[in-house]
C-alpha cells in the first residue's frame, strides 16, 4: 500500500481518492505518522520503516474503528439511553447488535484543518446539538511528533453550549510491532482492577484483576483472548504506559496522562488481514459512564478539558 502525502486535497476524476478523506502526512526523522479527516484518526504509524499501528487500504474505512478519535463518548452507552435533570435522552443506535449507542458522535464525520506543519496537524469538528446529546461542542485533536515522547496526541473539547454537557474522551489505536505476529507479543499493563461487563459489553461490577485479565507481569497473545476494561492503572511521572514486547527487545509503548484513568484491552480476531490484532483504547471514563457515573466529566459554558496520550518505540539493544 502506498501511503499518501501530506499535501494530498480532493482530486480531480482518475486520480487517487481516499474513503477517510484527506490525508495529513507528519515526519520527523524517522518517524511517519499518517492522520485522516475521517474521524481524526491515525491511519498508521510507523519509526524505521516499521508499523506500529495496524492500518487499512485507501478504500476502506477504518476497520473495527482503527485509530479514531472519540468524542463526547467513549465506548458504549447502554441502549442508547441516559437522563439530564430527571429527562430521558435517546441516542442513536449504532451498534445494533447489542442495541447501545457506540463511539461517540464524530465517528462518521469530517475534521476541518486548524493547523499543520512538518511535525503537527490540528483537526477540528464541531458536535452538534442532536437525538439524545443537546449541546453544542467542539473537539480539537492534534498529533505532534517529538523526539522525546514520539507521537504525542491531545484531544481538547471545547463548550459552546449554554449548560453542562457529560463527557468521555478516548480514542481506539490498535498496536503492532511490524510483521511480528501478535502472538509472539507480550502484553503489560500495569492495571489492579477489571470492569466485569455482561454479553453486550456493559460494566456491571468492578473485582481485581486475574488469570487472564491480569497483565501486570507481562502476558503472551498466543492464547489470549480479551475484551476488557481497566483501571487503577499505575502511573510513574504523570504517566500510565502499556507496552507490546516482542522476544528481540523491540517494544512500542503507548500512555496515557492522567486525566485517563482506563484502558480497554480488546483483542479482535476479525481485523482485515491479521489472525490477530490488539486494541489499547485510552478514556477518562469506561462504556455507560452517562449512566453509571463512571469517570463521567461535565464540561460548563466556556470550558475545555484536554487529555494526552501517545505511541512510542524501542528498537532494543540493537536499537
Amino acid at each position: 500500500m502506498t501511503l499518501p502525502s501530506r499535501h494530498d486535497t480532493p482530486a480531480p476524476s482518475g486520480t487517487r481518492a481516499y474513503a477517510t478523506g484527506r490525508q495529513y502526512e507528519l515526519r520527523r526523522g524517522d518517524a511517519l505518522a499518517v492522520v485522516t479527516e475521517l474521524a481524526a484518526g491515525l491511519r498508521s504509524f510507523s519509526r524505521g520503516g516499521v508499523l506500529l499501528t495496524e492500518t487499512y487500504g485507501d478504500d476502506q474505512i477504518p476497520p473495527g474503528g482503527a485509530g479514531i478519535t472519540l468524542a463526547p463518548w467513549a465506548n458504549r452507552i447502554e441502549d442508547g439511553v441516559w437522563f439530564l435533570d430527571g429527562k430521558k435522552q435517546q441516542l442513536d443506535i449504532t451498534e445494533v447488535s447489542r442495541n447501545n449507542a457506540s463511539h461517540g458522535l464524530l465517528r462518521n464525520s469530517s475534521y476541518s484543518l486548524v493547523d499543520e506543519s512538518e511535525y503537527s496537524v490540528t483537526l477540528e469538528a464541531t458536535i452538534f446539538p442532536q437525538h439524545g446529546y443537546p449541546f453544542l461542542l467542539r473537539h480539537r485533536v492534534q498529533y505532534l511528533l517529538t523526539e522525546e515522547l514520539g507521537l504525542v496526541v491531545r484531544q481538547t473539547l471545547a463548550s459552546d453550549a449554554k449548560s453542562p454537557a457529560p463527557f468521555v474522551l478516548g480514542a481506539h489505536p490498535y498496536l503492532r510491532l511490524g510483521d511480528t505476529p501478535v502472538e509472539d507479543l507480550v502484553l503489560t499493563v500495569k492495571a489492579d482492577t477489571q470492569l466485569v461487563a455482561d454479553e453486550r459489553q456493559i460494566p456491571r461490577s468492578s473485582t481485581p484483576v486475574e488469570g487472564p485479565t491480569d497483565f501486570r507481569a507481562g502476558a503472551s497473545f498466543a492464547s489470549l483472548s480479551v475484551d476488557v476494561a481497566l483501571t487503577g492503572l499505575a502511573f510513574e511521572e504523570g504517566m500510565a504506559r502499556h507496552v507490546l514486547a516482542a522476544s528481540d527487545g523491540r517494544k512500542v509503548t503507548l500512555w496515557q496522562d492522567q486525566s485517563c484513568q482506563y484502558v480497554h484491552v480488546y483483542v479482535s480476531t476479525i481485523y482485515p488481514g491479521r489472525t490477530r490484532a490488539v486494541a489499547l483504547e485510552p478514556m477518562t471514563g469506561p462504556a455507560n459512564a452517562f449512566n453509571s457515573g463512571d469517570g463521567l466529566r461535565w464540561l460548563a459554558p466556556g470550558e475545555t478539558f484536554t487529555i494526552e496520550w501517545g505511541i512510542d518505540y524501542s528498537a532494543g539493544a540493537e536499537g
